[in-house]
């Protein structure tokens, strides 16, 4: 069994009893505590919707769940500004949420109708808005992480001020991509920020069992850019070390790699047995729930009031509905539109 991670980082010690408290972490703004959680319950909330619709057919192919993960897209992303790139994995829509883009698009594209945001070509493993800079998910492990340090390239060349996020797994730093992306993009001193969602899992394979190194943060420090780790479960370490971490990398400091210490509560995929962990594991890491320990915390200390829980559950649950109700009364791309925006096609005499 794959216990919660105890060892001590450069930004935080990881493990059930040793969460900082909130106010010793900083915050004591209100409205900003209440976004937080807002975020991360709304993001809890779209993906069980989607697990809903998926099992009753309504939603089809690959679905890659984010539940567990919430505090990393919910602190990190507010700090990212509108010129900023976002690239993300096929675990994207906690993501694309924060990021901006509409519900009610993120639920079309994943029925596959063209009010979607990819016109539903896409689907849940490639969200995309241009004008957010969303560059969307990656069914390919790794992708993402060549295609940033372009963009970084991009930026620098052509003097934008512009610093690319680029968010990618533990299965991700077993490929050569991993290893390629950092090493160009710290000799170029480029201006991209590498942030790793480590939930222990690639696929169905323990990171002890595909990393020699299982201390993702020391493995990136071999390529000579600073690099920490920081406690995925919480959403304020996750915003200081990612406030911190922008910070750095729009300095001209060159990139930086951040590593999330994290866990998802749900199976890899839709498709996925879930025979490689126990329940009793899952359950010890359900007990730190980013939700829940925020939630509990922000009312225990005074910074929300008993009430604002559920005065967001129904915010949520209504803007939800009404995702539902725009991805069904959406239409299907006519036929003689299949090949629009299809760039590699057999050409026949």
């Amino acid at each position: 069994m794959t216990a919660p991670d105890t060892r001590e980082s450069p930004n935080t010690k990881q493990g059930p009893d040793i969460r900082p408290a909130i106010g010793a972490a900083g915050l004591d703004d209100p409205d900003r505590a209440r976004a937080l959680l807002w975020q991360m319950v709304r993001i809890r909330r779209f993906e069980e919707k989607c697990a809903e619709l998926y099992s009753a057919g309504k939603i089809r192919g690959f679905l890659h769940l984010y539940i567990g993960e919430e505090a990393i897209a919910a602190g990190a992303i507010p700090a990212l500004r509108d010129i900023d790139n976002v690239l993300a994995t096929y675990r994207e829509h906690g993501h694309a949420l924060a990021r901006g883009l509409p519900p009610g698009e993120i639920m079309a594209e994943m029925y596959g109708k063209q009010e979607g945001c990819s016109r539903g070509h896409g689907g849940s493993m490639h969200l995309f808005d241009a004008g957010r800079r969303f560059v969307g998910g990656s069914a390919i492990v790794g992708g993402s992480l060549p295609l940033a340090v372009g963009f970084a390239l991009a930026d620098k060349l052509a003097g934008r001020d512009s610093v690319t996020a680029c968010f990618f797994g533990d299965g991700a730093v077993a490929e050569g991509e991993f290893h390629e992306s950092l090493n160009l993009a710290t000799l170029w001193q480029l201006p991209v920020l590498f942030l790793c969602e480590n939930n222990l899992y690639a696929m169905g394979t323990a990171l002890e069992r595909h990393q020699s190194q299982s201390d993702l943060a020391a493995k990136a420090a071999a390529y000579q850019l600073r690099s920490e780790a920081v406690d995925g479960m919480d959403v304020v370490a996750v915003a200081r070390a990612t406030e911190a971490a922008l910070e750095y990398v729009r300095g001209g400091q060159g990139p930086m790699f951040l590593e999330y210490r994290t866990y998802r509560f749900r199976a890899h995929s839709m498709f996925d047995p879930e025979r490689y962990r126990d329940k009793e594991e899952v359950a010890q890491w359900k007990q730190r729930c980013p939700v829940e320990t925020f939630a509990r915390d922000a009312v225990a200390c005074g910074l929300l009031g008993a009430s604002v829980r559920d005065e967001i559950e129904r915010e949520v649950a209504e803007e939800i509905d009404a995702a539902v109700a725009f991805a069904e009364e959406g239409t299907w791309e006519p036929v003689e539109n299949l090949c629009h925006d299809v760039y590699a096609r057999e050409v026949r005499p």
